[in-house]
């Protein structure tokens, strides 16, 4: 909003020229970003205790966790005012990729709202039902890859995406590409939904994945850049930095109060929107395949549900203590705040292999 308002007026004066610049854009964005989330967080806890919106404890969760009984949830709010201000403000909002990441954003914070509601507020024990929840998922997914298909930012890439570690060589998926983005959105907002259960972990996880994206977004965004990596130019792409440097910002903000011992919960609100937008973020860059390496800790944590269920389905045994997998490590005795960095290692070491991956091929 901000770039069409004082990018004209660069004639008048040199420092309205700053406005041309990603990077520029992008930076404000991000401590515009952190501000905002420091500034709303106390009001919105406030608030949130006043409604009496407190986490429930599943009974059969860890014994360490009952004493999380009744902190503030849907803090997921802080987060989603702290990207979308920021993103509307220093992003070209008329590029069909910025409207895009912003409806996944929205869409899945709304169906996580109501999620939390319905557990929190209606003490519906499983809340929004599992069907339901997947259903809006999936026609997300479907619009987006629908946009994309339809309306691709480059024609020669409408259907495909980047394979890691190899070089002049894509996925062509045809018709099928848009079934291939609802399971890429659906599958990533459900692993961040996962993923989300100790204090400072998730949005640990959601800042290095959007410092990560963001380097993407600018490089593919740059004739010189892409071309020096043998990446497909996505012309707008690094519009995408802005939202990414928001991400961040925000991230950081909200882990001010998130950290341990959390004096507030994201909620669904906050975990599905936040995935659904990485996993939008990386459709528009032809890089889902990397959301495997850079979103590595959500391909885990889901998998150890998988695998957990169906192994007791048919054995009746457990391969795990808990799951998802962090509850297997609190129950094996790891204090909860080493669990959470110990992942944000891993998580950064995925993020460097990541960024490998543009060389060794």
């Amino acid at each position: 909003m901000l770039y069409y308002l004082f990018y004209p007026l660069r004639e008048h004066h040199i420092f309205f020229n700053l406005f041309r610049y990603i990077t520029f854009r992008a930076a404000m964005a991000a401590m515009l970003a952190l501000l905002i989330s420091l500034a709303i967080g106390p009001v919105i806890i406030r608030k949130l205790k006043q409604m009496q919106i407190g986490e429930q404890i599943r009974a059969d969760g860890p014994q360490s966790h009952f004493n999380k009984r009744g902190t503030p949830s849907m803090g997921g709010i802080i987060i989603l005012i702290s990207v979308l201000v920021p993103t509307l403000l220093f992003a070209r909002i008329g590029d069909t990729a910025i409207w895009l990441v912003v409806v996944a954003t929205v869409w899945l914070a709304l169906l996580g709202l109501l999620d939390d509601y319905l557990k929190i507020v209606k003490k519906l024990p499983k809340g929004l039902i599992g069907r339901y929840k997947l259903l809006g998922q999936i026609l997300l997914g479907l619009f987006v890859g629908v946009v994309v298909y339809f309306f691709p930012i480059v024609e020669e890439a409408r259907s495909s995406t980047t394979l890691p570690f190899f070089k002049d060589y894509e996925l062509e998926f045809g018709i099928f590409y848009i079934a291939v983005v609802a399971f890429v959105i659906t599958a990533t907002s459900n692993g961040s939904n996962l993923t989300d259960g100790l204090d400072g972990l998730l949005i640990g996880l959601i800042a290095i994945a959007a410092v990560v994206f963001a380097g993407i977004a600018y490089v593919s965004g740059r004739v010189d850049f892409s071309d020096y990596l043998n990446i497909i130019y996505l012309p707008g792409a690094g519009e995408l930095t802005v939202y990414c440097a928001a991400m961040l910002g925000a991230s950081l903000g909200f882990l001010w109060y998130n950290a341990y011992p959390a004096q507030v919960f994201m909620g669904d609100t906050g975990a599905l929107s936040l995935g659904g937008g990485i996993a939008a973020v990386a459709v528009l860059l032809k890089k889902e395949l990397l959301l495997v390496l850079i979103c590595g800790i959500f391909v885990v944590e889901s998998l150890s549900v998988i695998l957990q269920v169906f192994f007791f389905k048919r054995t009746g045994k457990r391969i795990f203590k808990m799951a998802p997998l962090h509850h297997h490590y609190e129950l094996l005795g790891w204090a909860e705040p080493k669990v959470v960095i110990r992942f944000w290692i891993i998580g950064i070491l995925l993020a460097l292999l990541t960024l490998t991956t543009f060389k060794i091929r």
